[in-house]
């Protein structure tokens, strides 16, 4: 697995450190397990970043740094999305084509993902809200909610950095997985795979 450069490393520190900061502090309709988990919290979340460009990292740490200077929440403005409590964030037509564009290319990965890896999957979230229970968040709503607190230079970097990863025939969402379970000690996606197929059984 490639090593992050300084500067890159740095960066997923300090988005790590707000978020962390924003998300203890959410206070939503069910709770959420991972706000008891810091750690857990840091590991999914820096895998995510992990694939993300240098300049889509900037790009995030200063909408973070911007809500704060603003008194703003991203994490409670996310799950208050969630949750139906408020209307959309985006409304221009030309950040609303981004969005929908990076939930439709991230939905494929994932459900290519649950494919190949059903048993390491299905311990994450529903992909749609046909599959959910009622204290759940599809994978789809979740993504797209969270889509709608970045400003539209962080959705346009990260869509970038998306048409890259395609143009080279790669799942974006794999290889956060990779990332986030070697993290969790394991040696990679198959290994994983075969724990949770144990565990399910």
């Amino acid at each position: 697995m490639e090593k992050e450069s300084p500067e890159k490393e740095r960066l997923i520190s300090e988005i790590l450190d707000i978020e962390l900061d924003m998300f203890v502090s959410v206070r939503s309709r069910y709770p959420v397990a991972c706000q008891n988990n810091p750690e857990g919290f840091r590991v999914m979340r820096s895998a995510q970043f992990s694939v993300w460009s240098e300049e889509t990292l900037q790009s995030y740490r200063s909408d973070l740094e911007v809500a704060l200077d603003e008194g703003q929440n991203l994490m409670t403005l996310k799950y208050a999305r969630m949750e139906s409590l408020m209307a959309p964030l985006h409304i221009a037509p030309h950040a609303d084509n981004i969005l929908n564009e990076i939930v439709r290319v991230q939905m494929e990965w994932q459900e290519e993902m649950v494919s190949q890896y059903p048993a390491l999957m299905s311990r994450g979230r529903p992909l749609t809200d046909t599959e959910k229970k009622p204290a759940d968040t599809s994978f789809k709503i979740y993504l797209r909610c969270e889509l709608e607190t970045y400003s539209l230079m962080t959705l346009t970097h990260l869509f970038r950095d998306i048409m890259v990863k395609l143009s080279q025939g790669k799942n974006m969402t794999e290889e956060i997985y990779t990332r986030m379970v070697s993290e969790l000690g394991y040696s990679d996606i198959e290994e994983a795979e075969e724990t949770a197929q144990k565990i399910t059984t």
